[in-house]
C-alpha cells in the first residue's frame, strides 16, 4: 500500500462509512461453532486439555462461518499520532521520537518489523496524526491533523475529526482485507499516548486515574504523579460523556487511537479476527465495543501489558489475555505473537487426528 491509497473515496459523506460498518457487524455463527466443538471433542486428547487453544479455534469458526482451512495473509496495522499533552511533561521521551520511530519502521529495523517477519505478517504504517509529514511510499499518509490538542487545556479534537480518525482506520482495514488479509493485528506509535489511553479507560470503566495510571516509557515517581494529575485535569476540564464513545475520543483521545478503533470495527464487519496489543490498542477496543457491543466477539487479547490500566480495560471487556511476558513496548509486538498462537490453534483443529482416524481408544466411561 502506498500513495494510491488516496484513491479510496474521500468524498463519502462523513458518518456514512462508520454507520455502514456498524450495520454489517453481526453475531458469531453458532452452527459453525458447534461443528468445531464436536471436532474438538473427537481429537486425540483429553477434553479441554489444550485450554484456550480450543476456545480460539471454536471462535474462529464462529467468525468465519466455517472451520477455515488456514489463515490467509496476516497484517499488522500500526497507526501513529502525536499528542499536545506532551507539553505537560508526561513522557520520558521527546515528541520527535514519534517521527523518528516511523522512519525506523520504514527501514524494517524495529521490534515490530522483526517479529512480523518471523510470522510472515505485513506491517502497514498509517500516519493518523503525526506533527511532521511522512512522505514515503511505505506510509499511508492521511493525518487527520498534525497532532491533537493538549487535553489538559481543552479537547483533543472536534467530534468530526474523531469520526474522521475512526473512518481512516476503517478504510485502511477494508483495503487490507480486500487484498487478502485473513487476520489483523493492531499496533501504535505516539509519544505520550498512554496518557489519553489511560484517560479513556478511566472514563469508560469509571475507575479513578490514580488507580490505573502507569509509568509509560519509564517515568520516575514525580513524573508518574504529574501524569495522574494531568489525566484528572483533562477529564475534569473536558467532561467526556461516558455513554458516548465518540465524545470520549474527541475530548481526551488520540488520532491513532481512533484509527485503531476503526480497524477493529472494520475487522468485525468483515468477519475477520483482530488481535489487540497492549494499553493503547485496548483503549481503542473499549471505544469500538462501546460503539457496538457485538465487536467484542471478534477480539483476541494477545498479552497483559505492564501498564495497570490494561488489566482493568481487559476485565471490563471480559477478555482474558493469553501471554504474560511483562511487555510494554506497543507497536503491535504482543499482537503479532498472538497471531502465532491463534494460527497454532487453527492448525490443531484442522490437522490433528480424531480417535477414529488414529485408531486410538477413547477414555473409559
Amino acid at each position: 500500500m502506498g500513495t494510491d491509497f488516496r484513491s479510496v473515496p474521500e468524498l463519502m459523506d462523513m458518518r456514512m462509512l462508520l454507520e455502514e460498518t456498524i450495520k454489517k457487524i453481526s453475531p458469531l455463527n453458532k452452527q459453525a461453532m458447534e461443528i468445531a466443538i464436536q471436532r474438538q471433542a473427537n481429537l486425540t486428547k483429553p477434553p479441554g486439555s489444550l485450554g484456550l487453544l480450543e476456545n480460539f479455534s471454536i471462535r474462529l469458526a464462529g467468525i468465519k462461518g466455517e472451520i477455515p482451512e488456514k489463515i490467509r495473509k496476516k497484517a499488522v496495522i500500526l497507526c501513529a499520532g502525536d499528542h499536545g499533552v506532551v507539553e505537560e511533561g508526561i513522557s520520558a521521551y521527546p515528541q520527535e521520537v514519534t517521527t523518528q520511530m516511523l522512519w525506523n519502521f520504514i527501514s524494517g529495523k524495529a521490534a515490530i518489523n522483526v517479529l512480523a517477519r518471523h510470522i510472515g505478517a505485513e506491517v502497514l504504517l498509517v500516519n493518523a496524526g503525526v506533527k511532521q509529514q511522512i512522505k514515503h511510499p511505505a506510509v499511508i499518509d492521511r493525518p487527520v491533523k498534525p497532532g491533537t490538542g493538549n487535553i489538559a487545556k481543552g479537547p483533543a479534537m472536534s467530534r468530526q475529526e474523531a469520526i474522521e480518525a475512526i473512518e481512516l482506520g476503517i478504510e485502511v482495514a477494508e483495503r487490507a482485507i480486500k487484498k487478502g488479509a485473513g487476520i489483523l493485528a493492531t499496533g501504535d506509535m505516539g509519544i505520550g499516548n498512554t496518557t489519553p489511553s489511560t484517560a479513556i479507560i478511566s472514563v469508560l470503566t469509571e475507575i479513578q486515574p490514580g488507580l490505573i495510571t502507569g509509568r509509560g516509557t519509564g517515568l520516575d515517581d514525580s513524573g508518574l504523579k504529574r501524569k495522574v494529575e494531568v489525566i484528572e485535569k483533562a477529564i475534569r476540564i473536558n467532561q467526556p460523556d461516558k455513554n458516548d464513545p465518540i465524545d470520549v475520543l474527541a475530548k481526551i483521545g488520540g488520532f491513532e487511537i481512533g484509527a485503531l478503533a476503526g480497524v477493529i470495527l472494520a475487522a468485525a464487519a468483515n468477519r475477520v479476527p483482530v488481535v489487540i496489543d497492549g494499553l493503547i490498542s485496548t483503549a481503542a477496543a473499549l471505544l469500538a465495543v462501546k460503539i457496538t457491543p457485538l465487536t467484542r466477539d471478534y477480539l483476541f487479547p494477545s498479552h497483559l501489558s505492564e501498564e495497570p490500566g490494561h488489566q482493568i480495560a481487559l476485565k471490563n471487556l471480559k477478555l482474558e489475555p493469553y501471554l504474560l511476558l511483562k511487555m510494554r513496548l506497543g507497536e503491535g509486538t504482543g499482537a503479532v505473537l498472538g497471531i502465532f498462537i491463534i494460527e497454532s490453534a487453527l492448525k490443531i483443529l484442522r490437522e490433528m487426528a480424531t480417535f477414529e482416524e488414529a485408531g486410538v481408544s477413547r477414555e473409559k466411561n
